[in-house]
């Protein structure tokens, strides 16, 4: 009796607002038969949330037409695949099968040809820490236009020492696997078991806001492809602020780029025995902040390991107790960088090639120690092709500054007259132009004087009669070339 008295009030409600609704439409002249039955059912469903009655099957259905609108929208939920958010049991399997899905509903068009659009596609990780027992990776099938973000990923105590938690690379015989995929806002733990991020051949990839610790390979891993952008993102073997009594015992390498056309951007690595390894070319380093391992415990910060083909840029960079390294670098850009507590620049020949290096505008702080801004390493050769090399305008403080261009003035009251650069010239006895000014006071004669010798990187002048003067001198070894 109760429910026939609801359905009978249900459908006098139903009526008069018919009949308002009509008689408001005749009048404006406007109708419309699809506005009318939604307003109707919003009027019902009103109705049946006040009285509270509504039924288990009723709600069984709300659920599966929310999930039908997640799958449309192209945004996979891996809670909704079984995935644990709590990280107490296994999510690999219901991760996985979240990313296939993503390409399993491709959209018209391509990004690069053979590169299916995803459409924008999320894999959300719903806030969650999840366990995965092995990488995830991407299908076979190449695509981009996606994003995986929002979450944390740790690896099991099972997961493979040789992988990564996140993986980007295809055995296809395509040259160009990935393009434009996102990895954002993600917590990856690798657990001491393998790396973090790898990403093989790929192009226009994303890594933002990410916080990757705990590897024992790389922290992120890019061979091969192109334009892979790693930004605003935190590093580290293990997660310390410096200072670590373990800092000794640092391994892996915050980011290895074994590829050219990258940006790294406003990146910290605060521990890992490599900041960043470079073996390509045409890459940018920016903002990037190393105190992965002290230089005097063995760490390099940025390590330039492309020799005789170098062609990177390292700018704004602040290098914390730990250098950089490059090997017989051709084409290097380091400027408006920090490098604090004698940390260095170390120019290495292998084939004793140096040429196109520029270490301008940048700021030196260390302990008086005597350690100098930029050293060689000539262990297995001396550099014998060297040119455009420029070192020069840059602030130091307690440290030993090196140039390849330097000024100096001495008085004597002699004939000759000897100006030592050694202690400030890089390379040994190489000084390739000269300028010098001999000022006297006043003379009853008119001194002949000429350049008489350049070793050791000492500039002598001699003149032909005995005078009272001041050399002023500058000298320059960035190049051989002559007019």
């Amino acid at each position: 009796m109760a429910i026939k008295r609801r359905d009978l009030l249900i459908k006098i409600l139903i009526s008069l607002f018919l009949i308002f609704d009509h008689g408001e439409s005749s009048y404006s002249g406007v109708g419309s038969y699809d506005a009318e039955i939604l307003q109707m059912a919003s009027i019902k469903s009103s109705f049946l949330n006040l009285n509270n009655r509504v039924s288990i099957s009723s709600s069984s259905r709300v659920h599966r037409v929310v999930h039908q609108k997640s799958w449309s929208s192209r945004e996979h939920h891996v809670i909704d695949y079984g995935a644990d958010p709590t990280g107490r049991s296994d999510s690999t399997e219901a991760l996985q099968q979240a990313i296939f899905d993503v390409f399993r509903s491709p959209i018209d068009g391509h990004l690069m040809q053979g590169v299916t659009n995803l459409g924008g596609a999320e894999v959300h990780l719903d806030g969650g820490t999840y366990i995965i027992n092995r990488p995830l990776r991407l299908p076979e099938v190449n695509g981009g236009n996606f994003m995986i973000h929002g979450g944390s990923l740790k690896a099991s105590d099972s997961f493979p020492t040789d992988r990564h938690l996140i993986e980007l690379w295809s055995s296809s015989d395509s040259p160009i696997s990935y393009e434009y995929i996102t990895l954002k806002d993600l917590l990856l733990d690798s657990n001491y078991r393998g790396g973090g991020i790898s990403i093989v051949n790929s192009v226009r990839i994303t890594v933002e806001n990410c916080y990757i610790s705990r590897f024992t390979t790389d922290g992120i891993l890019i061979k091969g492809g192109h334009e892979t952008y790693v930004s605003n993102s935190f590093i580290g073997q293990h997660i310390t602020v410096g200072g670590d009594l373990r800092e000794k015992d640092f391994s892996g390498v915050g980011i290895n780029v074994a590829g050219n056309d990258n940006a790294i951007t406003d990146v910290v690595i605060f521990s890992a025995a490599i900041g960043v390894l470079v073996e390509g070319q045409a890459n940018v380093l920016t903002g990037v902040h190393c105190y992965n391992k002290a230089t005097g415990l063995g760490g390099i910060g940025i390590y330039l390991k492309s020799p005789g083909f170098t062609q990177n840029r390292i700018l704004n960079c602040y290098l914390d107790f730990t250098g950089i390294v490059m090997d017989d670098p051709v084409q290097v850009q380091i400027s408006n960088s920090f490098f604090l507590g004698n940390a260095q620049i170390k120019i290495k020949s292998l084939k004793g090639v140096a040429k196109g290096v520029s270490i301008l505008n940048n700021m030196f702080s260390g302990d008086y120690s005597g350690v100098p801004i930029v050293a060689l390493d000539e262990t297995e050769e001396p550099f014998t092709r060297i040119d455009q090399v420029v070192v020069d305008r840059n602030s130091v403080r307690g440290m030993k500054l090196r140039s390849t261009a330097a000024r100096g003035s001495v008085w004597g009251n002699g004939t000759i007259w000897t100006v030592d650069f050694s202690e400030v010239l890089l390379f040994p006895n190489r000084i390739k132009n000269v300028q010098y000014t001999l000022h006297a006071g006043k003379l009853k004669v008119f001194p002949n004087h000429v350049l008489r010798d350049l070793s050791g990187n000492a500039v002598t002048v001699e003149s032909d009669v005995p005078v009272s003067a001041t050399i002023h001198v500058a000298v320059d070894q960035s190049t051989d070339g002559y007019i």
